[in-house]
């Protein structure tokens, strides 16, 4: 629905005459690192088992200052309030009482994708998203979103 809200809005936009513009970002210099498919899972990979372990410096060290964190309740950016967020998401998931569970992982290039799931002794995560953009080994970009139930 809102993929097609979204088209609605820029036909409109561009009926009305306004100008539209889109701009997609790649690297000056199209380095390997950029799009490097293993890096990207390393970070993946490294930023799961740091979340699951209720890591803080492990899960902030993915971050960088111009880093930004988009969930449904509001936009961290930079590393004050990305630390922020991760502070209360370890309090929601507590590491001795809480279980995560990934059940899918998928890389492209520099966009990693993953489905997880969790139980903790309040709710129970049926569903949660994330994806990233991950340049030069960091995670530059992230969404995140989840179905949560209370238990």
């Amino acid at each position: 629905m809102k993929i097609i809200y979204a088209s609605i809005v820029f036909v409109l936009l561009a009926a009305a005459g306004c100008e539209v513009k889109t701009t997609v970002s790649t690297p000056s210099d199209n380095s390997s690192s950029y799009h490097n498919e293993e890096r990207t899972k390393e970070v993946l990979d490294h930023h799961w088992k740091t979340f699951q372990a209720n890591d803080l410096e492990g899960t902030m060290a993915d971050y960088t200052e111009e880093s930004v964190l988009i969930t449904p309740d509001k936009t961290f950016k930079g590393l004050k309030e990305i630390r922020e967020n991760f502070v209360y998401a370890f309090s929601l998931f507590p590491k001795d009482s809480a279980t995560l569970q990934l059940d899918k992982s998928i890389v492209h290039n520099d966009v990693g994708y993953i489905i997880w799931q969790a139980t903790t002794p309040k709710f129970k995560l049926t569903f949660g998203t994330d994806t990233f953009i991950i340049h030069n080994g960091k995670i530059v970009r992230q969404t995140y979103a989840g179905v949560v139930t209370p238990l």
